[in-house]
């Protein structure tokens, strides 16, 4: 059985691991940003902004730094694409943004699918230049707010189960071990942990099991 690996070094300001290094792409969305946002920022060789979470990163990307100038911070801060249907980013935060050289993909036209689920697609399909063979999608702002919108977040888990996506906020990573594989999850108790939850979703798990945990299945 193929095994699939787990870690999150990102939580770290350096790797510290001797496996592969990975490389990392951030989404933003529109609900509070953890406090590792500027350290995963650095990480991340793409970053995006779905609609409003423009306005998020915005409004608190100062606040991680409240000894500069927040113009400056923004200036810095500067995400590489703004992608959405665009009906919750602020005007003001758009021009400013492209006055800054962020690029900014208008999908008003798409109402089938959320600006997160156009966010990835943009990373699966439009961005030849990202190694994607050990590509890990970051998301901020995905757990928390509207319980609506968290579980629309994690179906795109299932919906792009191909590719290794991350939602993230201060309290939870959350992430999704697809069925047929063997899992390792390599744990960081310095910022990990204590606790660790295993849940099925739409349906029970026929034949699982676990080593490592303190009630093992």
């Amino acid at each position: 059985m193929e095994v699939i690996e787990h870690c999150a070094d990102f939580l770290q300001p350096t790797v510290t691991r001797t496996h592969s290094p990975r490389s990392y792409a951030l989404i933003v969305l529109n609900y509070q940003l953890p406090s590792l946002t500027p350290s995963l920022w650095d990480r991340a060789q793409l970053r995006i902004c779905a609609d409003g979470g423009a306005n998020r990163l915005h409004d608190e990307i100062p606040k991680f730094f409240p000894m500069e100038n927040p113009a400056l911070i923004r200036q810095r801060y500067k995400p590489d694409v703004i992608k959405g249907d665009l009906d919750s980013i602020r005007p003001g935060v758009l021009e400013f943004y492209h006055n800054m050289g962020s690029t900014i993909l208008d999908e008003s036209n798409d109402h089938d699918t959320t600006d997160l689920h156009k966010c990835v697609t943009f990373i699966r399909d439009c961005t030849p230049d990202l190694n994607k063979s050990n590509l890990v999608l970051i998301v901020v702002g995905a757990l928390g707010g509207r319980f609506d919108h968290e579980l629309g977040n994690i179906n795109i888990l299932y919906t792009f189960s191909d590719m290794r996506i991350v939602l993230l906020s201060n309290e939870s990573l959350l992430f999704l071990l697809p069925k047929t594989y063997r899992h390792e999850i390599l744990v960081d108790h310095s910022v990990e942990g204590p606790h660790c939850g295993l849940i099925p979703v739409g349906g029970p798990s026929q034949s699982t099991t676990t080593s490592g945990l303190e009630w093992d299945l």
